[in-house]
């Protein structure tokens, strides 16, 4: 039999301390985003387990913010945990794909910035500018693409629905984001296309292109920055 594990180094435990703090601060953003679907003690816990795992597996040589590396993981785990737990309005589910693809973008990005020099001022400015755009775009194709019936990623449970002026609304940006889409590469066309407007996972979105869910996270990130620059424009 192997020895159990030994006790923590003290700089994972100051890690896990800094990690509740972020737990905590997530805790109240998502249960105010989510209103009472949200079970609060559920996501605490589940954010506190994610804390742990990150203060263990956090790497300084990547050159991301321990709490920048802690907030997705958490966030990641708590969005798991609420799509699991529960029968979903179309709304919720709506936020929660918003969220996962502010997410999936803020990865994309961290890797990026590790695999490549410090920029110039110039260079970061402009590369601000986009991820904030690209943020931006990911959480809004994320609420206003419809949810695929039969999907199996939300159950058909009644919100009120949406008045007149939001349904005009989100019609006219969906038109705006598929013609913005027009100019992306078919890879990325087909990304955006199954995931957000047919309603399949990214995971399987990811497989029927060819590319593992790392690949095809960068590729989603292109394909919302080019979707951001022809809405920009």
């Amino acid at each position: 039999m192997s020895p159990p594990p030994g006790p923590d180094s003290p700089a994972v435990m100051a890690r896990v301390h800094e990690g509740l703090e972020v737990v905590d601060h997530l805790v109240r953003q998502l249960g105010r985003t989510l209103g009472p679907k949200a079970d609060r003690d559920e996501l605490r816990a589940v954010g506190r387990e994610a804390a742990l795992i990150s203060a263990r597996s956090f790497d300084e040589a990547r050159g991301v913010p321990f709490r920048r590396w802690v907030n997705l993981r958490a966030r990641g785990a708590m969005i798991d945990s609420v799509r699991a737990s529960s029968n979903l309005p179309r709304r919720v589910h709506a936020r929660l794909r918003a969220l996962e693809a502010s997410d999936r973008m803020q990865s994309a990005y961290i890797e990026d910035d590790c695999a490549k020099p410090t920029p110039s001022e110039v260079e970061a400015d402009a590369r601000l500018s986009s991820y904030l755009a690209g943020l931006a775009t990911a959480m809004a194709v994320g609420l206003i693409a419809p949810v695929a019936a039969g999907s199996g990623d939300v159950s058909e449970v009644p919100d009120g629905g949406e008045s007149a002026d939001e349904q005009l609304a989100r019609a006219q940006m969906i038109a705006l984001v598929r013609a913005a889409m027009e100019r992306c590469s078919d890879a990325e066309r087909t990304l955006i296309e199954r995931h957000y407007f047919e309603g399949v996972t990214f995971e399987q979105a990811a497989r029927e292109i060819g590319l593992s869910k790392s690949w095809a996270s960068r590729l989603h990130a292109r394909a919302i920055e080019g979707i951001a620059r022809s809405l920009g424009a």
